[in-house]
């Protein structure tokens, strides 16, 4: 095999009247373009063509693209894998500035744009000396002429890098994690076999495409075993409901953030959820409520722990065990090592550490900075605590550096949002540490309401001290109207512990 991009010559060879990828618009939520595996793969030969002629794309250059989902992203992708480039896609929810740094940080020759993101893209050429902003209609007409005959790619190597997806930067700069062909296959092995992924499922993907859990949970490892993508532009919970009746997927990947949005739709009650196998949770601690909702429904909902380091496919809790196990991490994929750690040694069983994750599948390190010490021999440092249980399953417990100690006592927020997301009344909810004279720490709940009013302090207090024990009880309950979020729906608590300290 020369590229991953071989594996979809093969399906277009085999199977080439395969629905590979249907895109559904932003506008309207209709199906803008349907594309057999046939298709695909002549896309893709004429992008790669034109990559290496028409723009001069040598080996090693960096590529971008800013814009909703699109098959057109994923086939640049698959064409910069053919002439040994890497894709770095952008996260379209960055001010100008984030975007500027990140662009000029990676070195970006090209960078592809959809309509709706033309002002960030010519703005951004005009700052940067050397960029060619291009609409990404242009591509369409690389499809259709043809790039010249008799191309041949040299030979890529498995570890030549394609992938350079930026971290979301909500503890600091973003940082470009850089993954080979071979750690994006390794990632897919490990998909397909936290799914029991075949050529028969058919995927429902609705997150961003520039992260890699839009990207690398479900939607390339479906595409490089053969199975149907059917693509939103971007995620709408009505038109999720309404892909699940009548697209009838097998498979979906939801975050906290979309699995609320879907539970408080109107349609959710009667909606005909009877083609899933199972749906797959990622990004953060997923509440018990919302698990346990999906259940009520005979939908198992499984959970996919990672990060963007990590492909990031590296523990999974798989459907079989998911309505034996609500709220588990899951087991290490085959090929994934991992290690709970604290103070620089091995935790016992049971007791709580940091997440260091080994495996093929991680990134070959950060671009501009390959000793940053997050990676260190091999592992990656994840920042993330979780303890082990005598099966020898994980159970992610929340951040490190989000953990309060109060009074010598260990606090984990995750712990204190899981029953606060089960209130009447709550919408969202986060816990932060903030600063106390007597205690060191001291957790805050900060919580967004269905309704305004509909709660108070007292109400909120009463509720957690019939469940939790007294020391994690919140000193103070605000309210606000919404939380800070990134792009993946994260509550972004460093903005709210800032916002706090401002009192």
């Amino acid at each position: 095999m020369n590229s991953l991009a071989d594996l979809i010559e093969q399906h277009a060879q085999r199977t080439p009247q395969q629905i590979a990828v249907r895109c559904v618009s932003a506008r309207d939520g209709q199906a803008a373009a349907v594309f057999d595996y046939a298709t695909m793969w002549r896309r893709i030969e004429r992008i790669s063509g034109h990559l290496s002629e028409t723009w001069r794309i040598a080996p090693g250059d960096r590529v971008a693209c800013l814009g909703f989902n699109h098959e057109l992203q994923i086939s640049l992708l698959f064409a910069c894998m053919r002439v040994g480039a890497m894709l770095a896609p952008l996260n379209i929810r960055l001010a100008l500035p984030e975007l500027a740094a990140i662009v000029q940080q990676a070195g970006v020759r090209v960078l592809w744009f959809d309509e709706a993101h033309r002002t960030q893209a010519e703005a951004l050429q005009a700052r940067l000396a050397g960029l060619h902003a291009l609409e990404i209609g242009s591509i369409h007409d690389l499809v259709i002429h043809p790039s010249p005959k008799g191309l041949t790619y040299a030979p890529v190597d498995p570890h030549t890098p394609a992938l350079l997806a930026y971290t979301s930067g909500t503890t600091g700069e973003p940082k470009g994690a850089v993954h080979t062909q071979a750690a994006l296959l390794a990632n897919a092995r490990a998909s397909w076999w936290a799914h029991d992924m075949s050529a028969a499922d058919h995927v429902l993907s609705v997150l961003p495409l520039f992260h890699v859990g839009g990207l690398c949970i479900q939607t390339l490892p479906a595409l490089l075993c053969g199975a149907s993508v059917t693509l939103h532009a971007r995620f709408d919970a009505g038109a999720w409901l309404d892909a699940v009746r009548t697209d009838r997927p097998t498979l979906s990947l939801m975050v906290p953030a979309t699995l609320r949005a879907v539970l408080g739709h109107a349609g959710w009650a009667d909606a005909d959820l009877s083609s899933l196998r199972g749906v797959m949770a990622g990004s953060s601690v997923v509440p018990r409520a919302y698990i346990d909702a999906f259940h009520e429904r005979g939908v198992p909902l499984g959970q996919v722990y990672g990060a963007t380091e990590t492909g990031p496919v590296s523990i999974v809790l798989k459907f079989a065990r998911a309505m034996r196990k609500p709220g588990s991490t899951g087991m290490p994929c085959p090929g994934v090592e991992i290690r709970l750690v604290r103070h620089g040694k091995d935790v016992a069983p049971g007791e709580v550490g940091e997440i260091w994750v080994r495996g093929a599948n991680l990134m070959q390190g950060y671009w501009g900075a390959p000793d940053h010490p997050a990676f260190v021999d091999g592992w990656f440092h994840s920042g993330d605590l979780a303890r082990c249980d005598a099966e020898g399953d994980y159970e992610v417990v929340g951040r490190s550096k989000e953990m309060i100690i109060s009074g010598g006592e260990n606090i984990y927020p995750a712990e204190i949002e899981n029953w606060l997301v089960g209130l009447p009344g709550v919408a969202e909810c986060a816990v932060i540490g903030v600063s106390d004279e007597r205690w060191g720490e001291v957790p805050v709940a900060v919580l967004s309401l269905h309704q305004a009013g509909s709660l108070d302090a007292d109400a909120v207090l009463a509720f957690l001290g019939e469940r939790i024990a007294r020391y994690k009880l919140p000193r103070r309950i605000v309210f606000l109207p919404a939380l800070p979020k990134s792009a993946l729906g994260k509550v972004q608590k460093a903005v709210l512990r800032d916002e706090l300290a401002k009192g």
